[in-house]
């Protein structure tokens, strides 16, 4: 146990030397890590949840263990564990569990550190360790940090361009970057090398659905998991019910594909917005539109003949708005008005509707300004609401019509 300790010190001294792209945040670090409070750190795999991790511990003198390790999980012992931890890093402050959901149990070990007074800091790329695990055994216990793949702003850090201080001269190279952006996405592994964006992110998506889903739920059937996953990443934008998804994809029961559904939003992969209804069973019975959480995975796994630019700013626009805290249980929803106008994103603070928010990548054909700008308008009308944007492409004005003003902004704006 000591030398599988000692080498992922030596991983931890490696990783750290490295440099990294300080990620944008409204998370103030040393605030966070003053807590007594369990700090969880959750988002996809490799998105940069351990480097994050790591970054907000450079400078102190803390202890890791990193549960993707076989030998770890195969020879585990937590008296031995802990015993080891103080030989290896004597008077540590923190320990860092990176992906502690590998390991069985996890939660009531942590529940018992954190007893003992330890300070934690813990990765996880399932969103079950919040909605069954940490909510039941850890409640009130924990803070937690989403991380996502790089946003746009992140993007243009990266290549060392401010996204909201762009010189005349950086004009043509931050168009390329977002339409770069949009059709590769953001994952930290592949900015640097959009060249092997494809291979590397089709070899991730189908780890994920193997290790995060099949393993982890023990699924059988890992054909039909499969297929469903590359039905959702081409139909991302789309509505998909559970019922038609059976149907069409010849599963054995509707119970089976909600189940399969939910696996796959686990791990951060699909995320489903419902229709906004005030009437809750209206709700729950609409179509839920499915996306992607990265636009990457669009161009390395989806079936697709066309570019599609239009659903991948929508996308795009849509995890923004997770990045930005919107909720797709509470606060985020589509909606479709009594004539069948649809307006993508109703986003609401509380019990009031804050803004409706429409995406049209060109906008310069005056058919497609009147069906979109038609559309958001007689939203607004029945759910009241008067702050209403259009998120274009590359397109910013002002349009009146109807006694309601809509802001067009590009994505580089919004």
């Amino acid at each position: 146990m000591k030398t599988i300790i000692l080498n992922q010190r030596k991983e931890r001294d490696e990783l750290m030397s490295r440099p990294y792209l300080i990620r944008r945040s409204n998370q103030d670090t040393d605030l966070l890590l003053s807590s007594g409070l369990i700090k969880l750190i959750t988002g996809p795999r490799r998105v940069g949840k351990s480097t994050q991790a790591l970054l907000m511990l450079r400078d102190k003198n803390f202890a890791y263990l990193n549960f993707d390790n076989y030998s770890l999980l195969e020879s585990w012992d937590a008296n031995l564990v802990m015993r080891m931890l103080d030989d290896v890093y004597p008077g540590y402050e923190y320990i860092l569990l990176d992906e502690v959901q590998n390991l069985d149990g996890w939660d009531l070990w942590v529940s018992e550190l954190y007893r003992l007074g330890k300070n934690l800091v813990i990765t996880g790329s399932n969103a079950r360790m919040l909605s069954s695990e940490m909510a039941t055994v850890l409640t009130g216990k924990y803070l937690q940090v989403e991380m996502l793949p790089f946003s746009l702003e992140e993007f243009f850090d990266w290549n060392k361009l401010d996204l909201h201080m762009l010189k005349a001269e950086e004009k043509t190279d931050s168009l390329v970057l977002t339409d770069d952006y949009l059709r590769n996405g953001g994952y930290p592994e592949v900015v640097a090398s959009r060249q092997l964006t494809r291979s590397y992110l089709d070899t991730l998506f189908d780890s994920i659905i193997w290790k995060d889903v099949a393993k982890r739920h023990n699924v059988r059937n890992v054909t039909d998991l499969n297929n469903l996953a590359i039905y959702l990443v081409s139909n991302f934008c789309n509505p998909v019910s559970a019922s038609d998804l059976t149907t069409e994809l010849g599963f054995s029961s509707v119970n089976t594909t909600k189940k399969y559904m939910d696996y796959l939003h686990e791990p951060y992969l699909f995320y489903y917005l419902s229709r906004y209804n005030n009437k809750l069973k209206l709700m729950k019975k609409a179509p839920r539109k499915v996306y992607v959480v990265d636009n990457g995975f669009v161009a390395s796994k989806a079936f697709s003949l066309s570019d599609n630019l239009g659903r991948l700013l929508e996308n795009q626009v849509f995890i923004e708005l997770v990045r930005r805290g919107y909720d797709v249980e509470k606060t985020m929803f589509y909606y479709r008005s009594r004539n069948d106008k649809e307006v993508d994103f109703v986003l609401r603070k509380g019990t009031q509707i804050e803004r409706l928010v429409q995406v049209c990548y060109d906008m310069s054909n005056p058919k497609t300004e009147k069906r979109e700008v038609d559309s958001i308008v007689e939203c607004a009308g029945e759910l009241k609401c008067s702050n209403l944007v259009i998120v274009t492409n590359n397109d910013k004005r002002t349009i009146e019509k109807d006694g309601c003003k809509i802001d067009v902004v590009p994505i580089s704006e919004f």
